[in-house]
């Protein structure tokens, strides 16, 4: 039995002040009033989020897409063209130490587990490996080392776009049929049966781009209960080729043809109009959002004063991992819409500040997206926690949401990190990650070897 002791805490009633938090077998055991003159543990403990979207691999290509391209308007496809010459030189090992590096960094900013959208299958030649679920093992052992709990999203990516063409250059990396993509999912599932119990598996479907009817339907199928993730109506460019060829938008689209419902997680959706919002939002799907990443790309900006209002759930995910920090894509998201429609506190409610609304909707609709039982400080669901320090400049001793309100909207909220619990594991204290020093190491000989090669 672990025991944590908070000055304050979130939980399901709400704030609560010196809390003593039991864990037993990786949940939250009881929750109660800390005995007198009990020492804090931590100045105040919060539910940890689920990191509802990530491309482990691109952390490596973080800085390396900020010049100018031949092009005079660069855009999301010309850094695509730089990921695609990228993947020409990743290895199975430089793969699992760049994972760990980058589940090491999420856990550190305040996310105690992920759902890993994962397209990275094949060799650099685009051949199997004689393993055909080598590098969904290799993110698994990546995550069991590090300790973050983990929802693997094993992606069927069959087709170059909605025209059927053949997959080229990189994206040879990522082709599967149907067929060979149920083989590969098996052997994913084999791979997260063997890591820690909270591990859990869903499919992914990459987009109306890349997968056919038959392919769509078959990978929902074999996602089973578990979560669906794909990308949704991210580009202006992509709006167009799927209106060409399936004769709609694709939130329209996918609407109209599929049972879209609590299972789904729709990644960016930054390209819907208003009547599309207020579908998606009463499908009761997630919108899965990744502001930093969105804003890196250019994207566009999510509608998230209608969809909130309309009742649809969000989360909030990393990406393209260019940077990893919690609380500044959940600012990235309310700053986003404070600059479209000149206003402030534009997604506050009447009865919740602004970073009180951010954060429970990043618990909330984490959860529900990766099929997690978390997202909430209650008995019996996972221990996933963050612990922090509000004595200092940063904190300030702040209480209940003047606390979140602080630590998004102060921009030191990073700073105040001292604990992360994944599912009862203590894996980073004092603001550190325990394997760091180690994983660290890996990492950058990794990164040495890769900017040998590019």
């Amino acid at each position: 039995m672990k025991k944590i002791v908070a000055k304050q805490a979130l939980t399901e009633t709400g704030w609560q002040t010196n809390v003593e938090i039991g864990i037993d077998k990786g949940r939250i055991s009881y929750i109660k009033p800390a005995p007198n003159g009990a020492s804090a543990t931590v100045s105040l403990a919060l539910p940890a989020p689920l990191n509802l979207h990530s491309h482990a691999f691109q952390r490596a290509m973080s800085g390396l897409t900020e010049a100018r391209g031949p092009d005079a308007s660069d855009s999301f496809w010309s850094w695509r063209r730089l990921m695609y010459r990228f993947l020409d030189q990743l290895t199975p090992d430089q793969v699992q130490a760049i994972a760990a590096q980058v589940f090491l960094e999420m856990l550190e900013a305040g996310y105690a587990s992920v759902a890993e959208f994962h397209y990275l299958h094949h060799d650099r030649d685009g051949k199997t490996y004689a393993n055909l679920a080598e590098m969904s093992e290799r993110i698994v052992q990546a995550a069991t080392d590090v300790g973050i709990g983990l929802t693997l999203l094993p992606v069927l990516y069959q087709h170059g776009g909605c025209d059927a063409r053949a997959l080229n250059g990189g994206q040879r990396r990522f082709g599967n049929d149907p067929d060979q993509f149920q083989r590969l999912h098996e052997g994913a599932a084999r791979a997260v049966a063997s890591g820690p119990e909270d591990f859990s598996i869903g499919v992914a479907p990459h987009s109306l781009r890349a997968v056919d009817a038959e392919g769509l339907a078959r990978s929902i199928a074999l996602g089973g209960r578990g979560p669906i993730h794909m990308h949704l109506a991210e580009q202006v460019a992509e709006v167009e080729e799927v209106m060409a060829h399936l004769g709609a938008r694709p939130t329209e689209w996918l609407l109209g043809n599929q049972d879209v419902n609590a299972q789904w997680c729709l990644i960016h959706s930054t390209q819907m109009t208003k009547e599309e919002t207020r579908n998606l939002a009463k499908s009761g799907a997630v919108a899965g959002l990744c502001p930093i990443t969105e804003s890196s790309l250019g994207d566009g900006i999510f509608n998230g004063t209608q969809y909130l209002a309309d009742g649809g759930r969000i989360g909030f995910g990393s990406d393209s991992n260019v940077h990893i920090a919690l609380f500044d894509e959940l600012r990235t998201l309310e700053y986003s819409q404070r600059l479209r429609d000149r206003s402030r506190a534009a997604l506050a409610t009447q009865d919740y500040s602004t970073g009180r609304v951010l954060f429970d909707a990043a618990n909330t609709g984490g959860a529900q997206a990766g099929g997690r039982d978390c997202g909430v400080l209650a008995p019996g669901r996972l221990a996933d926690i963050i612990g922090l320090d509000l004595d200092n400049e940063w904190g300030a001793c702040r209480n209940g949401d003047m606390a979140l309100d602080t630590l998004i909207f102060g921009g030191h909220g990073h700073d105040c990190i001292t604990d992360i619990w994944s599912a009862g594991r203590h894996v980073v204290k004092d603001g550190r990650h325990l394997k760091r020093d180690r994983i660290t190491m890996e990492f950058v000989k990794v990164m040495c070897e890769l900017e040998q090669e590019i």
